[in-house]
Parts: C-alpha cells; structure tokens; sequence
C-alpha cells in the first residue's frame, strides 16, 4: 500500500519559518521524483517545489525561490520542504507527491497558517 504521510504544519508568524516533512512508503521512492505542492482555499493547486529522482536537482516556484528548500532522505524514505521567511501568502495546505510509474500518489496534507 503505498502511503505518503505529511507532518511538520502549524501556525507561524510571518518571517517563521517551519520544516514539513513526508514520509513515503510503499513504492519505489529512490526512482521517484518528489514534489510539494499547495493549495489554499479557491485557488488552484500550485507546484511548490520538485526534486528528482536522479542527481536530486531542486525547482522551485517563483514565489518560494530563496525561502524554500526541498531535501529527500532516499535511506528513510523521506522528503523535507524547509520554509523560512514566511509570508501570509505561503498559508495553504501543502501536499506531498511522488511520482509514480502511471500514476501520481498524493499524502493527505499539512496545513501551514502564516499569520500574525
């Protein structure tokens, strides 16, 4: 069964930072690419940030460039998105994904609140 688990989300300031993380299990996560990806409320779902499988090179949306990091840890199975200087327009639920031979597999979310 393949499962993706977010955690790490909370209330924050802005200018707060947090480290969510994504633990994956139940397919082929070494060969995976990893993504995080956001959604708040009325908006579409945004890509926030993707690291590959192979040579783990890092892209980032324009609007998290600088702030954000994306990890993945291939021995626990792991991804981290560290977010730092946060904005009121980083909240959203963040979701984790990996991408699947045929399909996308997607965790539940995290919700992130960046607010004074």
């Amino acid at each position: 069964q393949v499962q993706l688990m977010e955690s790490g989300g909370g209330l924050v300031q802005p200018g707060g930072s947090l480290r969510l993380s994504c633990a994956a299990s139940g397919f082929a996560f070494r060969s995976s690419a990893m993504s995080w990806y956001r959604q708040a409320p009325g908006k579409k779902r945004e890509l926030v940030a993707t690291v590959t499988a192979i040579g783990e090179s890092t892209n980032y949306a324009d609007s998290v460039k600088g702030r954000f990091t994306i990890s993945r840890d291939n021995a626990k199975n792991a991804v981290h998105l560290q977010m730092s200087s946060l904005k009121p327009e980083d909240t959203a639920m963040y979701y984790c994904n990996a991408k699947g031979y045929l399909v996308d597999y997607w965790g539940q979310g995290t919700q992130v609140t960046v607010s004074s």
